[in-house]
């Protein structure tokens, strides 16, 4: 059965008015399409929570709010809510992440949430450093606490100006990781731009990385000098990675790569479906993609211009 959101509907009830109190009936089919089989309610449900956890096969069903009002959430431009203070500020005055912190990837473990994110520092002969930081929620994503205030993922040999883990996946009983490595700036037109490719390793915990590594996508030519930001899921049995890839003659660009075992991919970047627009808030730069499925669609968000200055957005799935 094919159910959206959009094939939702308004229904006008009956209002019979009256001084000692209105009143309003429901009879099927006459106010509604369809026979009633079960009536159930929710209740006591705070406020700014959501209440979900169960699905159903096929189903009609008419939801009224009894008091107050309700969102019924699948549409990512209806912001139900906005935080209004950082869930986790800037790092401490020296540390890795004093200059920015960058959300990457998000794991459900147990009653915790745990939040890998790229955490910056300004560089006097380079332009930047950057490293993954973890950190912790135990309110349900409301605000996060640091695991620790140096990274889990700090430089090395092959890897001293960027080793930021992007997509973590605990998968064959075993944490899967592919993260950004690299240590080389190229100049071009008195800028730094930065080198770096998508790496592959695995961990026994989520939090220190086995020492050995493969490239898992790497730049191609000469023009291209990165690859990263990966966002890699699982389906029909194949992995699929999302990512971004910079040139010098161009901003990022968002591309696409599938693999049969996680460590081997193939690049297929003119079938990532979507370029920038002719003009607007992503008409330059189309990066940092994140892919989350709901019941009835598949969302692709990303920034645009300016690494998301300019607005970020979101593409909806067509067929795989």
């Amino acid at each position: 059965m094919d159910s959206r959101i959009e094939q939702c509907k308004l229904i006008d009830l009956p209002i019979i008015n009256d001084p000692r109190g209105n009143l309003t009936f429901i009879e099927c089919d006459r106010h509604i399409p369809f026979e009633i089989k079960r009536v159930y309610y929710l209740y006591d449900v705070p406020g700014g929570a959501s209440r979900a956890g169960h699905g159903h096969k096929e189903l009609h069903q008419l939801v009224i709010a009894m008091s107050g009002s309700f969102d019924i959430a699948d549409n990512p431009k209806n912001i139900l809510r906005v935080s209004d203070k950082p869930a986790l500020d800037l790092g401490i005055a020296g540390a890795f992440d004093e200059n920015g912190v960058v959300p990457c990837a998000v794991v459900k473990r147990g009653d915790e949430i745990w939040l890998y994110y790229a955490g910056y520092q300004l560089g006097l002969q380079v332009k930047f450093y950057a490293y993954s930081g973890l950190a912790v929620s135990k309110n349900n994503g409301e605000t996060f606490e640091r695991y620790q205030q140096f990274p889990i993922c700090d430089r090395r040999d092959g890897e001293l100006f960027f080793r930021v883990i992007h997509s973590i996946m605990f998968d064959n009983n075993v944490w899967r990781v592919w993260y950004g490595g690299g240590q080389q700036y190229d100049l071009e037109a008195g800028k730094q731009l930065p080198r770096y490719n998508i790496r592959y390793t695995e961990s026994a915990d989520g939090i220190k990385l086995d020492e050995d590594f493969t490239i898992a996508v790497d730049t191609e030519g000469d023009d291209e000098h990165r690859v990263g930001r990966p966002y890699v899921i699982k389906c029909g049995g194949k992995y699929l990675m999302f990512y971004a890839a910079g040139r010098k003659s161009r901003g990022f660009r968002l591309a696409f790569a599938q693999s049969d075992d996680g460590k081997n991919w193939v690049r297929k970047d003119n079938e990532i479906g979507i370029d920038v627009s002719e003009s607007g808030f992503d008409s330059e730069m189309m990066s940092y993609p994140s892919v989350v499925t709901t019941k009835a669609k598949t969302f692709l968000f990303y920034n645009g211009n300016n690494y998301g200055r300019d607005g970020f957005g979101y593409a909806i799935l067509k067929e795989w």
